[in-house]
């Protein structure tokens, strides 16, 4: 997660007045963003490509993300889909 994952919500959501402290819910920055989609029911390890932040970030779910429902390059969806695939560890 810290490694590959986290630099993606650094890079494109946990910036100020998305996905921060005190912003939009989950709150991706550093240090919050696992306990944040790991207990809030954004990961649907039984069922990796149902997960809502796999979703969001394929521009398939209700709300794409980023907001301007440009999709994300697929090898950051790819990356995210892998790592819940693997169990979603926070390592």
């Amino acid at each position: 997660m810290t490694k590959d994952i986290q630099p993606v919500f650094n890079n494109s959501c946990g910036i100020s007045g998305c996905h921060n402290s005190g912003g939009i819910k989950p709150n991706l920055s550093e240090g919050n963003s696992y306990n944040s989609i790991a207990n809030g029911g954004y990961l649907n390890i039984g069922s990796p490509e149902a997960s809502v932040l796999y979703l969001w970030l394929a521009g398939k779910g209700s709300t794409p993300m980023p907001p301007s429902g440009t999709q994300n390059p697929s090898n950051i969806n790819q990356l995210v889909l892998a790592w819940i695939k693997q169990g979603a560890n926070n390592n």
